[in-house]
C-alpha cells in the first residue's frame, strides 16, 4: 500500500488563522517577498475564535480607559508604566494599518476601525479619588495629554447619557474621557489581511486542518503532522520556522513541540458571556466604550464595560463580559482540553497558582451561579434604567490565562500576553490574552527580531520597517512632535476624523 501523505516544504509555518498569524505573515512577506509561507487553521474560516468581534473581550485596547493597566498601590499611588507601554504599542499598530490602507493591501478602513470615545467611569469617594490620581499620573504624559477628567454631573451626562440616566446629581461619580479612542473589529481586519496575503505568490492557507504532532529534526528544522478534518487526508509539512498563534489551542501545541523553553507552562481557562442589547433606541443612546473597575478577584478580561461596537456594519451594544469556568481552551474546543494539558512538568506550578488565586476561584464560582436577574442587576450599576426585555445573553470567547513557574519553583498566574521562543529561534509560541490583538504589530516585530536575527539587522529590513512604521525605533511618549504627526497622519488615512 503506497503512502498517500502530502508533503510540503516552506520557510515559515503559521498555526492558527487569527490576528497574530495574519500580522506576522504579512510583515514577513513585506520584509522578504520571496518567502514561502503555509498557514494551518482547524476551523473553516479565519478569525473565528479570539479575533472574532463577538469573542474579543476588548476591541481597541490602548490603555485610555482600562483601569486594570493602572493598579493602585498600597500607598494610593498609580504607576502609569504599563498603560504607557500599551498606548505606545497601539500607536505602532495604527501606523501599520495605515500603511496597509495606503498601499491598498487592505480595503476601506471603515470596515475595521471606527472613532469612538474611551471613558473610565467610577462611583464612590474612594474610587473617585483613585480615578483622579490615575488621571494625573497619565495626563502628564504626551500619549494621554488629551485625557479629560470630570466630576460634573451635566458634563458626564453629555459624555454617556445612557449611563447617567436615573442617577442623582448628588451621587459621587467621576469619569475620564479620551475622544481619540477607537473601536477595532479584529475579525474583519484579520480576514482582510489574509485576503491580501493569500493572493501573494508562495502563501497558502489550509482551513479544516488540525496539527497533530510537531517534531524538531537534527538540522533544527521542523516536521509537522497535520490532518485534513474534511477528508481525513494526512499531510507532513517541513519548515525552518514555526509560529503557534492558536489562541487557547497554543498551549497543547507547545506541549507537543516538546521544547525545553515550554516546560512548566500551564493554562487556566476562563469563559465569557455578554449581555447584548436588542433595542435599537437604547443602542442609539450610547456611543462610547465605558470601562469600570473589576470586582475583587476578577481576571482582567472581566473588567465590566458598557461597550458600543460596529459588527458586520451594524452598531451593537454589549455589557460584560461575565466570566465563567469551562475546561475548554477554545470556544470550539473540547472539555478534555484542560485535563489533557496537565503534565508532570506543569502540575506543581498549576497547583501552586491555584492555591495563590483562591479569590479568583471564588469569583468564578459566583459568576457561574449567577441568575439572569443577577446579570441584569450588574448591568443596572452601569445603566440604571436597563430593562431585562432589552437584553439577551450571548456566549463570548474563551481565554486561557498563562500559568508558569516562579522563581521559587512554585507557580504564578499571568494575565498578560506571553511569547515563548526557543533558543535557536526556530519556534515561537504566543500564550495568554489581553491586550493581545491591539498590540499585535509590536509583539510580532519583537518576535521577528528574535527569530530572524541576521536578516532583521540588515539595512534593507530596518529601512522597510521604518516605511511600515514611521516611528520605528523611537518612543512616541518621549517625542510629542512626532506623536502629533503620527496621530494626525494615521487618523486621516484610517478616516478617524469624523
Amino acid at each position: 500500500m503506497s503512502d498517500t501523505t502530502i508533503r510540503t516544504n516552506s520557510e515559515v509555518v503559521l498555526i492558527g488563522a487569527g490576528i497574530m498569524s495574519a500580522t506576522l505573515g504579512l510583515i514577513l512577506k513585506e520584509l522578504q517577498p520571496d518567502l514561502k509561507i503555509e498557514i494551518y487553521e482547524r476551523l473553516d474560516i479565519a478569525a473565528a475564535e479570539s479575533s472574532d468581534a463577538w469573542n474579543n473581550a476588548g476591541t481597541g485596547h490602548s490603555a485610555f480607559c482600562e483601569l486594570n493597566y493602572t493598579p493602585e498601590s498600597a500607598d494610593g499611588s498609580v504607576d502609569p508604566k504599563k498603560a504607557i507601554s500599551i498606548a505606545e504599542s497601539f500607536e505602532i499598530s495604527r501606523q501599520f494599518w495605515a500603511y496597509l490602507v495606503k498601499q491598498n493591501k487592505v480595503p476601506s478602513p471603515e470596515n475595521f476601525i471606527k472613532s469612538i470615545p474611551h471613558l473610565s467611569f467610577v462611583w464612590g469617594e474612594k474610587n473617585v479619588d483613585y480615578l483622579k490620581t490615575r488621571f494625573e499620573a497619565l495626563q502628564s504624559n504626551p500619549l494621554f495629554k488629551q485625557m479629560v477628567f470630570s466630576t460634573d454631573f451635566s458634563e458626564l451626562s453629555k459624555w454617556m447619557p445612557l449611563v447617567m440616566e436615573g442617577r442623582k446629581d448628588s451621587d459621587k461619580v467621576a469619569a475620564t474621557s479620551m475622544a481619540i479612542g477607537t473601536d477595532v473589529n479584529f475579525g474583519e481586519l484579520t480576514r482582510s489581511i489574509f485576503g491580501y496575503l493569500t493572493k501573494l505568490e508562495g502563501v497558502t492557507i489550509h482551513f479544516n486542518h488540525e496539527v497533530q504532532k510537531l517534531k524538531q529534526r537534527e538540522d533544527k528544522s521542523w516536521r509537522i503532522k497535520i490532518t485534513d478534518l474534511a477528508s481525513g487526508q494526512k499531510r507532513k509539512a517541513y519548515t525552518k520556522f514555526v509560529f503557534i498563534g492558536a489562541g487557547g489551542g497554543s498551549l497543547p501545541l507547545l506541549e507537543k513541540a516538546d521544547v525545553p523553553e515550554g516546560k512548566g507552562y500551564g493554562g487556566f481557562p476562563v469563559s465569557g458571556q455578554w449581555l447584548k442589547c436588542t433595542n435599537p433606541e437604547v443602542i442609539a443612546k450610547h456611543q462610547a466604550k465605558v470601562y469600570g473597575k473589576a470586582s475583587v478577584g476578577a481576571p482582567p478580561m472581566s473588567v465590566p464595560h458598557i461597550d458600543s461596537r460596529m459588527i458586520n456594519g451594524e452598531r451593537q451594544l454589549l455589557f460584560g463580559p461575565f466570566a465563567g469556568f469551562s475546561t475548554r481552551f477554545l470556544k470550539n474546543g473540547s472539555y478534555s482540553d484542560l485535563p489533557l494539558s496537565i503534565k508532570s512538568d506543569n502540575i506543581i506550578p498549576m497547583i501552586a497558582a491555584g492555591i495563590k488565586n483562591i479569590p479568583l476561584t471564588k469569583y468564578l464560582i459566583e459568576q457561574v451561579r449567577q441568575s439572569p436577574k443577577d446579570r441584569i442587576n450588574a448591568l443596572r450599576e452601569y445603566v440604571p434604567g436597563a430593562k431585562s426585555k432589552d437584553w439577551v445573553l450571548e456566549r463570548a470567547g474563551q481565554r486561557v490565562q498563562v500559568i508558569k513557574k516562579d522563581e521559587k519553583g512554585g507557580g504564578i498566574l499571568e494575565f498578560g500576553t506571553e511569547v515563548i521562543t526557543t533558543a535557536d529561534g526556530s519556534l515561537s509560541v504566543l500564550l495568554g490574552a489581553s491586550p493581545g490583538a491591539s498590540t499585535a504589530v509590536s509583539i510580532m516585530v519583537d518576535l521577528i527580531g528574535r527569530c530572524f536575527k541576521e536578516q532583521f539587522e540588515t539595512p534593507e529590513w530596518q529601512e522597510k520597517l521604518k516605511i511600515m512604521i514611521p516611528s520605528y525605533g523611537q518612543k512616541l511618549n518621549d517625542n510629542p512632535i512626532l506623536l502629533e504627526e503620527v496621530r494626525k497622519e494615521t487618523a486621516a488615512v484610517l478616516k478617524l476624523n469624523n
